[in-house]
């Protein structure tokens, strides 16, 4: 188990707020890992989100967490309190979930890592904020309403901060950051499957540059 530091203790809401795109990550050889992270973090992409789809994740997660110093490595797809307490054993410093259930939402309470239920209505974010997180995800992004989504849910429900994922791309993920709720955007096009299968990390890092831009954009 990894021993916390001060720097280590992000809230949700910093976490959301370290930049403007958090990659979602699916890694199917842990062995790519710490260069993966390396050259995002190279690029100004400090949070990296590792999703739990694939059975290399939990070790990819513990290999940023041991070996690349200044990346914010967290677990994402947590979709039960085991794969969060599995994600914490590796070192994982926050969680992302693309829903929220009673059982997880209780889990997550219990830990002192920011974790950040995903949401889809007004009901399922009025659920989270009734359980204390006010840091949301909001999934599938573009499928359930998008902007005009979040500039309605900002009216009654302006205490909460989104990540919207799910269809999010370099074409649309500035009018989303310019939303007074988005705090950042998730994307998977910062870690295209043919630059890693190539170890092309100077794309990468060209990728990751060009999204710690987008806040200036937006």
């Amino acid at each position: 188990m990894h021993t916390m530091t001060p720097q280590d203790m992000l809230s949700a809401t910093d976490l959301l707020r370290t930049g403007p795109v958090l990659p979602v990550i699916v890694i199917h050889d842990a062995a790519l890992a710490v260069d993966l992270a390396a050259a995002l973090l190279a690029g100004g992409i400090r949070a990296l989100e590792v999703t739990l789809r694939t059975p290399a994740a939990l070790d990819a997660i513990r290999q940023i967490r041991d070996r690349v110093p200044g990346a914010l490595v967290g677990a994402g797809t947590v979709l039960t309190p085991d794969d969060w307490r599995r994600a914490q054993d590796a070192g994982a410093l926050f969680g992302i979930s693309p829903g929220l259930t009673p059982a997880l939402l209780a889990a997550a309470q219990k830990s002192p890592l920011p974790f950040v239920p995903g949401v889809a209505t007004a009901s399922e974010a009025m659920a989270a904020l009734d359980a204390g997180f006010t840091a949301l995800k909001l999934f599938p992004a573009e499928a359930v309403g998008g902007r005009t989504l979040l500039k309605s849910l900002h009216g009654p429900l302006p205490q909460l901060l989104f990540c919207p994922t799910g269809g999010i791309n370099p074409g649309n993920a500035a009018s989303y950051l310019a939303l007074p709720n988005v705090a950042c955007v998730g994307g998977s096009w910062l870690v295209p499957e043919p630059a890693l299968a190539a170890r092309d990390w100077s794309a990468i890092t060209t990728l990751a540059r060009e999204a710690s831009a987008l806040r200036a954009a937006a």
